[in-house]
């Protein structure tokens, strides 16, 4: 069974697009697995829905996807204005979730720091769900839990609907893999490192660390390459991503990286 060190908190998120960097959050759920076993869930109640006005239309094709249209959000509040308490929800946390590393982690942070709002990763470990999932049994989250719950996945695309899934889908692969050579491991360090594909610097895989424990570029012209012989051969590729659209958190690692090689 899984054993906590701290809270884990499962989160998901209902958004207009699937741009980290351009879209923006419309709804948000966390469920928060305390070291107990307790569980906390923002909203609290379970039919509830934490929705979020984005600050922009929600384009028609993403309202299909989970049924949220600009009507609905009217008068919700803006990120900005619940940023505080969604923090000292995680505060101290663990986080997982389902594609959670790739798009619902990066997409949070964004968010956040557009907000004023800090947020890291230091001392914080983070389990994408999906990606111990495809590695055990290709499918999606609908039959992740008829897989592993036995049951079927009703009003999916609801953010705290599918949080609650997610967590039931973790909890299901320690019983069903439980004595057998795919049982996971229950530290959320070791979880962690399963399901990264690759040990990243930012969120979104931009920056990555090789073999070396070097920070390389994950992308572009210069995949692969140290950040660090880049910006001393070509010292405007460090202008350049930082006039581009690319994540504020990118920019934030790169910043700092660029500033740790100054001293």
């Amino acid at each position: 069974m899984l054993k906590l060190k701290r809270p884990l908190v499962f989160l998901d998120l209902e958004t207009t697009g699937t741009d980290v960097a351009k879209d923006r959050i419309v709804e948000i759920a966390f469920v928060k697995m305390h070291v107990s076993g307790e569980v906390e869930t923002l909203p609290s109640q379970e039919n509830a829905r934490f929705l979020i006005h984005p600050n922009m239309n929600i384009p028609i094709e993403s309202s299909l996807v989970h049924g949220i249209y600009d009507e609905d959000v009217v008068s919700a509040p803006k990120f900005s204005e619940c940023a505080h308490e969604l923090m000292r929800f995680i505060d101290g946390c663990d986080l997982a979730g389902f594609n959670s590393n790739k798009f619902d982690i990066p997409l949070l942070a964004e968010e956040f720091l557009r907000a004023g709002v800090y947020f890291s990763l230091d001392n914080r470990h983070t389990v994408d769900v999906q990606v111990l999932f495809h590695q055990l049994e290709p499918r999606n989250l609908t039959a992740a839990v008829n897989f592993y719950c036995n049951k079927d996945l009703p009003n999916a695309h609801a953010a705290l609907v599918d949080t609650l899934a997610t967590k039931d889908v973790l909890l299901g692969m320690f019983q069903k893999y439980a004595n057998t050579e795919k049982a996971l491991p229950v530290d959320v360090e070791e979880l962690e490192r399963k399901s990264l594909y690759r040990k990243r610097a930012d969120l979104i895989g931009n920056l990555v660390y090789n073999d070396q424990d070097e920070m390389v570029f994950g992308f572009g012209k210069h995949k692969g390459v140290s950040v660090k012989d880049v910006f001393a051969k070509e010292p405007g590729y460090y202008s350049w991503m930082m006039n581009a659209d690319f994540p504020l958190y990118t920019k934030e690692v790169l910043r700092t990286f660029k500033e740790s090689l100054q001293k």
